[in-house]
């Protein structure tokens, strides 16, 4: 099922329902670049589980209206409308990498619609000490943000979305040179790399301005604190993880109430590929 909800503002928010037509909603929140398309490969397991996950766009990305200079905080509002719109009052909330942040702020803003929430391998604002332990495309959309803002950014992100949708697999290998094995033995699954390329080319195809405000909203200070997130969160990550090091995950999970890190000891960043049915049933029993 795909739908499109006019918001409060008048933005439009693009959404998408997988699995189990008539099962237990989850709401999935996707990571940095990504779309409502963005899902797991294998759909039968969500099926199997009996769970209805939804999925939206965030602003600027595949068919949801662009919000510049956006933060945290309107995502979560957006998605509050969006159950407002599908009837559900409390959901269980998922999201990995540039989706964990927006799980906090639903998680700070409204946590009377949040049943339990997981963050897989979580974004999180990164120092000058993280730079060696990134990625390459990480840690030069660092520089760029802490040296000239969005404008800096833009150029960068739009030359890396350019390549992206004219060869997808090939492009996001090259950014994320740097990554360990684990991680370049999960982008060499076939079933994985047309997941990838279906969500990502839809997050990307009305351009990199969503891309780069995203971005912008997670490396910079948060319109949300990490002090007021109201539901307790499991927090998984790994500990080779070149996209989002660890040690940045910690100083975010420092400031959480109530919170526990499990550290997956042999990972990266994809890790969560391999612990789908791990992750969904420790959420699903909370």
């Amino acid at each position: 099922m795909d739908g499109r909800l006019t918001l409060r503002d008048g933005r439009t928010l693009a959404w998408h329902e997988w699995g189990a037509r008539d099962g237990t909603p989850l709401l999935r929140l996707q990571g940095t670049p990504g779309s409502r398309l963005s899902r797991y490969p294998r759909l039968s397991l969500w099926e199997r589980l009996g769970l209805r996950v939804i999925m939206a766009d965030r602003p600027g990305y595949g068919a949801s209206t662009r919000l510049p200079g956006r933060g945290l905080a309107v995502v979560a509002d957006d998605l509050v409308e969006l159950l407002d719109h599908l009837a559900l009052a409390r959901v269980p909330l998922m999201g990995g990498s540039g989706g964990g942040p927006h799980v906090l702020a639903m998680c700070a803003r409204h946590p009377e619609r949040v049943r339990a929430a997981t963050v897989v391998v979580g974004a999180a604002p990164f120092e000058d000490d993280d730079v060696p332990l990134l990625v390459g495309l990480n840690a030069e959309a660092y520089g760029r943000i802490r040296d000239g803002g969005w404008d800096a950014l833009y150029p960068l992100l739009a030359e890396h979305r350019d390549a992206l949708l004219a060869d997808p697999i090939s492009a996001f290998r090259a950014a994320m040179a740097g990554a360990p094995e684990s991680d370049r033995e999960i982008m060499a699954d076939p079933a994985w790399q047309r997941a990838f390329a279906q969500g990502a080319s839809e997050a990307l195809r009305p351009g990199a301005e969503g891309w780069t405000d995203e971005t912008t909203a997670i490396f910079t200070a948060w319109d949300i604190d990490p002090e007021d997130v109201a539901v307790h969160i499991v927090w998984w990550h790994g500990r080779h993880d070149a996209n989002v090091p660890l040690q940045a995950a910690e100083r975010v999970v420092a400031r959480i109430p109530s919170v526990d890190l499990q550290v997956w000891d042999a990972a990266g960043h994809l890790e969560s590929y391999h612990r789908e049915e791990q992750l969904l049933a420790g959420l699903m029993s909370r």
